[in-house]
């Protein structure tokens, strides 16, 4: 596998991010971000690109599109074994992403919020964080999806065990709760909008 050379860092939780970044940093890694992440990290002087200036698309409509862009999703889905896919990417002006590091506004405790309305849950459902680990997930054979800030730790080791790096067992394994994650995410919107249903008249 080819070195790693950038990653896409999109964190409602911020625990433990700038460790990690840092870390990516040193081995070389262009990092992209989401405007919270984004200030985080440059307030630890992480260098970082915002993901429009990385697309060159301004996130628009309130912050509903953002990281919803082929120059990302073919940067994590493109196989980089593929001929082709490498040409489609380099004729296109895209680039490979090689880590996506993403968690999710805990849509649960918006739900339990007293008094929350309909229109406030579903400001707060995230489309871009759950599609870019789909992404990811879907091509663990190259990139490492991280949606769990517990694992930032081992994924250090990793990558300091492996020259910046991570094991396929482990992106595997990190896939897995990715998709479990997102899941989980879609049923407990589902849960909600089926409780408030009109009944019918």
């Amino acid at each position: 596998m080819s070195k790693a050379r950038r990653a896409i860092i999109s964190c409602h939780d911020k625990t433990g991010v700038v460790e990690l970044a840092k870390l990516l940093r040193e081995y070389g890694v262009e990092i992209i971000s989401t405007a919270g992440t984004l200030q985080v990290l440059e307030d630890a002087g992480i260098d970082a690109v915002s993901i429009g200036e990385y697309t060159g698309i301004a996130e628009m409509m309130d912050g509903r599109v953002k990281s919803l862009h082929s120059k990302v999703h073919a940067g994590l889905l493109g196989l980089r074994d593929s001929k082709v896919h490498e040409e489609q990417l380099t004729a296109a002006g895209f680039h490979w992403i090689d880590f996506c590091i993403v968690n999710l506004h805990p849509v649960e405790s918006v739900i339990a919020r007293p008094g929350v309305t309909m229109e406030e849950v579903i400001e707060q459902i995230d489309i871009g964080g759950t599609a870019m680990l789909r992404s990811a997930a879907k091509n663990f054979r190259y990139v490492t999806v991280v949606v769990n800030p517990d694992r930032y730790t081992s994924v250090i080791h990793e990558l300091r065990a492996h020259d910046g790096e991570v094991t396929f067992k482990t992106r595997y394994r990190l896939a897995q709760e990715a998709f479990a994650c997102t899941a989980r995410y879609d049923q407990v919107i589902a849960g909600y909008l089926k409780s408030c249903e009109p009944k019918e008249e």
